[in-house]
């Protein structure tokens, strides 16, 4: 590559513009721009690309509308009847209260797609309830609560896997369905490695809940733990689109947490609505700034050359798999998921189709791939999450997280190398590729 041309100016530019702090969907768009200028093209074709891409595609709608679902969870009580009901489950064993970390991460999985959302609601609370009377050492609260956050992207509804929809056109509904095995194969190793911690540290024994509390637990729990059930239930019986179904789970929160609860007053919803906005709009200037540098891309012609060269290679299907995760557990590293997600992952796209590999085993290993990058040092968001929460060093909390990111690694080794475990359940539904 020349390192005078436009491309390579435009790459350097939006390189310095990010490391100097500003966001990388306005960094994707000011190179973008002074690539077109340099080209001799059109720079009003950024904004065209912007507006078409942002409009025309229905599905970025779920984005929002997810975010604002899991919000309201946090500010009603939705997410702490949750955590009641878990503990009585799981609660009374030993390192219980750990489990139930576990646990409301699975079921908190099929509610609101979002790690991040996962681990600033009902994370705060689970560090909160594990570190009183020093029942566990808040690096190690924090560092579960991190691993267990990952769990939510990973089963469905999942917002990277709209994304991933977004930018390769595989279907959602089948994607959300392969992500529901190695979502559970992670929670039962994640559950494995509590369970060892428990015995081999002596974690606590927390008191059982009596007998007779159990059933207005479970009975105040109900409406929270039908969202899921309605949600996906309606997604696969084809009564909604995926989108449609984040609205529905949206609204459902909202009559849920104001009707059934009365635990959302005005300040608390317009505190959700306020929050959902600024992440919604970060979201999507980054997805905006991402279609309009795939642009660039795709005059560049980099998509066929990476083929031509992975082709030049003689890799099969899944020495290039493996090579795919490599790049993408290195750049987790140092870059943000979504930005890898719509940067990186379409250009390896056609390559992928070009070896015969299904683009629902692919983004399945993506998506889980990228919730990696969200535990793994040095840049890994959930890691800053949990310190600015738990008060702890990184250090420790990423000493503490070593034992379950192996368990992880094994778990995304697994699906790559077996595609059955994604795509078992989608062909099961009808799934033809």
């Amino acid at each position: 590559m020349n390192l005078t041309s436009p491309f390579s100016i435009a790459i350097v530019v939006i390189t310095a513009l990010a490391l100097l702090g500003m966001p990388i969907g306005l960094s994707m768009i000011c190179g973008s721009i002074l690539y077109l200028w340099m080209a001799g093209m059109d720079m009003g074709t950024v904004a065209e690309q912007f507006l078409n891409g942002m409009y025309s595609n229905y599905i970025i709608l779920a984005v929002p509308l997810f975010i604002f679902a899991a919000e309201i969870m946090n500010s009603g009580s939705m997410t702490e009847r949750l955590l009641r009901f878990c503990n009585v489950l799981v609660g009374r064993f030993r390192g219980g209260l750990a489990q139930v970390n576990v646990l409301q991460s699975l079921i908190f999985a099929g509610m609101s797609g979002s790690a991040i959302a996962d681990a600033a609601g009902s994370g705060r609370m689970m560090q909160t309830m594990m570190t009183h009377e020093n029942r566990y050492t808040p690096s190690y609260a924090a560092a579960l609560t991190a691993v267990t956050s990952v769990i939510g992207p990973i089963l469905p509804p999942s917002i990277p896997m709209v994304i991933y929809a977004l930018v390769s056109d595989a279907s959602i509904g089948y994607l959300f369905l392969g992500g529901v095995v190695p979502g559970l194969i992670m929670t039962a190793m994640q559950m494995l490695q509590v369970g060892w911690d428990a015995r081999r540290k002596n974690f606590p024994v927390e008191e059982p809940v009596p007998l007779k509390d159990i059933p207005l637990i479970t009975w105040r729990a109900i409406p929270t733990l039908l969202m899921p059930v309605i949600l996906l239930g309606c997604i696969y019986t084809g009564v909604t689109t995926p989108t449609e179904a984040a609205a529905l789970a949206a609204a459902y929160a909202v009559i849920v947490s104001t009707v059934f609860y009365r635990s959302l007053g005005w300040r608390e919803g317009y505190g959700a609505l306020l929050i959902s906005a600024k992440t919604s709009a970060s979201i999507g200037m980054m997805i905006g700034g991402a279609l309009v540098f795939n642009y660039v891309v795709t005059i560049e012609n980099l998509p066929e050359s990476l083929r031509a060269i992975l082709t030049g290679w003689d890799l099969n299907w899944w020495q290039f798999l493996l090579l795919v995760n490599a790049i993408l557990l290195l750049l987790g590293c140092v870059l943000e998921g979504t930005a890898v997600l719509l940067i990186i992952v379409p250009v390896f796209i056609p390559t992928a189709q070009a070896l015969g590999i299904d683009l629902v085993h692919f983004g399945v290993v993506v998506v889980v791939n990228i919730m990696l990058g969200l535990v793994t040092p040095p840049y890994g968001l959930l890691l800053f999450i949990m310190t600015n929460i738990s008060g702890s060093p990184m250090r420790s909390i990423i000493r503490d997280c070593m034992p379950f990111l192996a368990w992880m690694v094994l778990c995304l080794a697994l699906i790559t190398f077996f595609p059955e475990l994604v795509l078992w359940l989608p062909r099961l539904a009808g799934y033809g590729g």
